[in-house]
């Protein structure tokens, strides 16, 4: 049993796997063009294989995106361009559809990826709720003490948000005006 478990988190990094996780319809989902990379099947053959069993993804499970979701995944250059769709609009699975496709592809590699992105999934809910925890003690604190610790929660408030964008030096001449 332990040289499968190690294998397994051997077999597909769990930071290739977090790369490949989006948030779309404010759900995690993973696209599938990338779980085929990862199961290391054509995107055909699982849309394929995903179709045949309808009845085990709902729409919470899973779901193709629109038109004009996946142009704005072009746009953010999630993917590179349409053209890499393969000519359809991809489907998207939740955590539960990721699980469920374990079920539809019985490959020894399927069900190892499986694996490791279930742990993938469960490690960054934990992330997240821990982050979450660590706002709220924030502010619970920062209620708690008076004015003179507003300077030092405003601070760690700014430290606790993700940065707001990419900084960039202009490049480039500048005119000097004379």
């Amino acid at each position: 049993m332990a040289k499968k478990k190690a294998s397994s988190q051997a077999l597909v990094p769990a930071s290739t796997i977090e790369r490949r996780i989006l948030l779309i319809r404010k759900r995690s989902v993973m696209l599938d063009r990338d779980l085929a990379a990862l199961y290391r099947v054509a995107p055909i053959a699982l849309r394929q294989a995903v179709k045949r069993n309808q009845a085990r993804f709902p729409d919470d499970f899973a779901f193709q995106l629109t038109s004009e979701e996946a142009d704005i995944l072009v746009s953010q250059t999630v993917i590179p361009s349409r053209r890499s769709l393969g000519g359809s609009l991809p489907y998207c699975f939740t955590e539960q559809g990721v699980a469920m496709l374990s079920s539809v592809l019985r490959s020894e590699r399927a069900i190892a990826v499986n694996i490791a992105i279930m742990r993938t999934f469960v490690r960054l809910r934990q992330i997240f709720v821990r982050h979450k925890a660590i706002a709220q003690r924030l502010l619970a604190m920062e209620q708690k003490y008076d004015h003179e610790f507003k300077i030092v929660f405003d601070i760690l408030r700014k430290l606790t948000q993700p940065p707001s964008g990419p900084t960039r030096a202009r490049m480039g001449f500048v005119p000097v005006n004379k």
